[in-house]
């Protein structure tokens, strides 16, 4: 099996990389996030080595190939997929690990330029983490530090990552390339032409995240829910419930 690491937030990576390692899986890695394998003993095939292309524009295109996607979108299950993987020289991808450049850290800093903020958006990687996500029958994608040691125990505990997890991975990297799509979209909808940024945009897009089921909504026969943001504000959202029955 074959595990591509590129992350920009390189906390637990490490023990994730020798738990992969020492399950026999091969890892492949990207520019720094490789270097910081390297440098700790663990064997690592740097992208370049894949593709047989060299990372350019600074970093901007580096896993945007076939030799990668095809790894990662290919069905397992699909002859005709293996024969042309086969054919092309194309080993699959088994594990993603991929977290994004840090688009919204960058824009939160009060002198943050548009220049900064274009720099920080990320192409390969939600690229990346769209084709495991969709091919999620086949592929275990991380998108997430939380993640990294229930994933592993799962694989020291079986051999193997169970469907239901992947999918559950699966659906948070698609929520996770959401949030990170709308953050860039709303930045730019507030910049106006001089460059300086706007108050109120031309475009907002919320995520909310499902706090829990009520027991109906504005009518008994209707069912409803409370939905939050995550920016953990005080309010109702985050009030304890002391007593009484399930909110409606």
């Amino acid at each position: 099996m074959n595990a591509l690491l590129s992350v920009s937030d390189k906390t637990q990576l490490l023990e994730l990389a020798a738990g992969l390692h020492q399950f026999g899986v091969r890892l492949i890695s990207t520019g720094g996030t490789a270097q910081t394998i390297a440098n700790a003993g663990l064997p690592v095939t740097e992208v370049a080595q894949v593709t047989g292309f060299p990372e350019m524009l600074d970093g901007r295109v580096k896993t945007l190939h076939p030799l990668i996607h095809g790894g990662l979108l290919a069905r397992r299950d699909f002859p005709e997929h293996m024969q042309a993987l086969t054919e092309h020289g194309i080993d699959t991808i088994d594990f993603l690990v991929v977290n994004l450049y840090p688009f919204e850290a960058t824009i939160a800093k009060a002198d943050c330029t548009l220049e900064q903020a274009i720099e920080n958006i990320d192409i390969g990687g939600p690229a990346m983490v769209r084709s495991a996500a969709k091919n999620w029958q086949d592929v275990t994608v991380l998108t997430q530090v939380s993640q990294y040691s229930a994933v592993l125990d799962e694989l020291r505990a079986t051999g193997t990552v169970s469907r239901k997890t992947r999918f559950s991975l699966a659906v948070a990297a698609f929520n996770g390339i959401s949030a990170y799509d709308a953050a860039i979209s709303s930045y730019m909808s507030s910049i106006q032409d001089d460059g300086s940024r706007r108050y109120f945009s031309d475009q907002v897009n919320g995520c909310f995240v499902k706090l829990q089921d009520l027991r109906y909504g504005e009518n008994p026969h209707q069912e409803a829910a409370l939905y939050t943001t995550e920016d953990h504000r005080e309010g109702v959202a985050s009030a304890r419930q002391i007593q009484g029955k399930q909110l409606s």
